[in-house]
């Protein structure tokens, strides 16, 4: 999976490939690839300009540009990023790109500044699984022409939403800001659950399943909890990861609420040896 792009780049663009960009952004609603007479159309430029601005993206990335059946060009994920790097800098909710926190995959996390320091998730829906979450998810549109981009701008809404409905009830990350496909969100500074070292794990325990139960009650059910989507944070537990999350009323909620507790059930048994009956933890969180 590509690294976004750098803050550096984003400095860099020049107003017009900027433009370009836009205007690649807008016409792959109706192309998978855009003809260049259409980019030519959009951004108004001359022949030999739009062909040097083109060929600057396309070395850094940025786009991407095919012959046959006719010569076309598509923004990618890296020219994604920096449309919205750079409305999120415009909107002074980011004003340096940090270091790498971890890749998942469908996401790539950044450590960020702005008034504070934040997390940048950069959802990035992949080639293999784009099909299946499709099906799965019911946010995604079930037909129609509709790039990977685009439905990790889905993912990003999605995944926004659920942290504006749960915070802060739910311990959760604080909801920043969004940009097409990056949530902007509070940083949570502590390791993975997997790998937290816990006085008392059964407190612990008792309060994840506090925490799915106070989102089921709001209507959420988080949809792929286990060890690696909690966080511990100075003896406090964070739920993260929320793009996949359900609502309550969903068909199959009842099924994807037993996987959910049931996974944080074998985790700490398997780890602590704490034996828990699933009928009851459900029982707990449905009351």
């Amino acid at each position: 999976m590509l690294m976004p792009i750098s803050a550096d780049q984003v400095r860099s663009l020049h107003p017009y490939e900027l433009r370009i960009l836009l205007s690649l952004e807008h016409l792959m609603k109706r192309f998978e690839w855009v003809p260049l007479e259409m980019i030519g159309g959009a951004t108004k430029f001359s022949e030999g300009e739009l062909g040097y601005r083109l060929g600057r993206l396309i070395a850094n990335d940025l786009v991407r540009y095919q012959k046959v059946p006719y010569e076309g060009y598509a923004l990618v994920f890296n020219g994604f990023d920096a449309l919205a790097l750079h409305t999120l800098t415009e909107r002074n909710t980011v004003t340096a790109l940090g270091s790498l926190v971890g890749v998942g995959k469908e996401s790539v996390v950044y450590e960020a500044l702005g008034l504070s320091p934040v997390i940048l998730k950069f959802h990035r829906v992949g080639q293999r699984s784009f099909h299946a979450v499709r099906l799965a998810r019911g946010y995604l549109p079930d037909e129609g022409h509709l790039p990977r981009i685009f439905a990790s701008v889905y993912s990003a809404d999605r995944e926004y939403q659920a942290l504006k409905l749960l915070h802060p009830a739910v311990k959760v990350p604080l909801p920043i800001d969004r940009n097409r496909h990056v949530v902007v969100m509070s940083l949570i500074e502590g390791p993975l659950l997997n790998r937290a070292v816990l006085p008392d794990p059964r407190t612990t325990l008792d309060e994840i399943l506090v925490h799915v139960q106070t989102a089921f009650h709001r209507g959420a059910i988080h949809g792929d909890l286990s060890e690696f989507n909690v966080m511990v944070e100075g003896g406090d537990c964070y739920l993260i990861d929320w793009p996949q999350w359900i609502e309550t009323t969903h068909r199959n909620a009842e099924e994807i609420l037993r996987r959910d507790v049931g996974n944080i059930l074998t985790f700490f048994k398997r780890k602590f040896g704490i034996d828990r009956s699933p009928e009851e933890a459900i029982a707990e969180v449905i009351a």
